[in-house]
């Protein structure tokens, strides 16, 4: 290591002396943010509200949410980010500044280092855009680590042996798929395809089967409570409200796990496409690992009924979900923090041209 490295890691770590070193998984639908020394702080939706006139904020998370689909004509409650990657930029770094502000109280003393996970097909532009974003909302040193890796890291596999390593993060964006190995990605893809393109998915069957227009909400609650990839044990049904596109009125209609499944299908069927991609592309001494060690899933998505059970059916080896699916990258983003060397092994540059 040369002294200009050298000296680069002493006066960040004399900057850590007086600020909080913070970790970001900085979610399609959530963000979540991991605080080091003590845990996951935060866990807020990514959505700002603002003022149409004066583009100011004037909500930001949990409470910009509740206003999706119930804002008055002068306020947009919007998501800056789209399949895993900046939509709206200036959203964006007042999304994060807040959340920073809100983990970081010593924030006058110094300015944070930050870990933000990535998707891990994102481009160049796209990897500058969303360290930016984290320098002007507050950070005085940003990394960026992919999130196949950050999860791996956040559930506890064994990333530095040299075995073969399978994690499927399935977010709100995008579902990202990798095999690692001797602390690097062997293997990835990142798709288009997540928790949004299902709630996208059930709005419109019930709008086509029932002509009754729901909201994002209503379709996350569907999915959430009776969603399923494979067949349950014992099928349910629920109640839900909308509006009839006949008449314009209030309207309630109850909707079964079968029908949802089948609006689910052919998304969930690009997922597993998906992952046997990777094992035919995973090299043939590491795909025998797997046969023992699995599959393991992790995001939100890996919470949807039967995904891990139709999983193992198509490919043939042991799928296991998280302990906790949800936290998996914002974990991973803070245990990357507390070992310095490995922080710089990880993570990912970035290129100016």
């Amino acid at each position: 290591m040369d002294v200009k490295s050298l000296l680069h890691r002493a006066l960040s770590m004399l900057g850590g002396l007086f600020a909080t070193d913070i970790g970001i998984d900085l979610g399609t639908a959530n963000t979540l943010v991991y605080v080091r020394g003590e845990g996951i702080v935060l866990c807020e939706p990514s959505v700002v509200a603002v003022a149409k006139d004066s583009h100011e904020v004037l909500k930001v998370g949990a409470e910009a949410k509740e206003m999706l689909g119930r804002t008055p004509g002068n306020i947009m409650a919007i998501r800056p980010l789209k399949d895993g990657v900046i939509a709206d930029f200036d959203a964006t770094e007042a999304m994060l500044r807040r959340f920073i502000e809100k983990a970081n109280p010593r924030r006058y003393l110094a300015s944070p280092r930050v870990v933000v996970a990535i998707p891990s097909g994102i481009t160049e532009v796209e990897k500058r855009a969303v360290k930016e974003s984290a320098q002007r909302a507050g950070a005085r040193e940003v990394f960026l680590i992919e999130e196949p890796m950050a999860a791996a890291i956040g559930v506890g596999l064994p990333i530095a042996d040299p075995s073969g390593n399978m994690i499927i993060d399935i977010g709100g964006g995008t579902t990202e798929i990798a095999v690692i190995s001797l602390s690097g990605i062997v293997y990835s893809s990142s798709i288009k395809m997540g928790g949004d393109k299902w709630d996208q998915a059930i709005l419109e069957h019930v709008r086509r089967t029932y002509n009754l227009l729901i909201g994002e909400r209503t379709a996350e609650m569907i999915k959430m409570k009776i969603g399923s990839a494979y067949p349950l044990e014992k099928e349910i049904t629920l109640e839900i409200r909308g509006r009839d596109m006949v008449t314009g009125l209030p309207k309630t209609v109850v909707v079964s796990s079968e029908e949802v499944r089948e609006a689910l299908r052919d998304h969930v069927h690009k997922i597993v496409e998906s992952v046997r991609l990777a094992l035919e592309k995973t090299p043939p001494e590491l795909s025998a690992d797997l046969i023992d060690k699995g599959i393991v899933l992790a995001g939100g998505g890996a919470l949807l009924k039967g995904l891990d059970r139709l999983i193992a059916e198509e490919t043939g080896l042991p799928v296991i979900i998280a302990d906790d699916p949800i936290t998996a990258v914002a974990i991973g983003t803070g245990k990357v923090l507390e070992e310095e060397e490995f922080l710089w092994r990880v993570t990912v540059p970035v290129k100016y041209e």
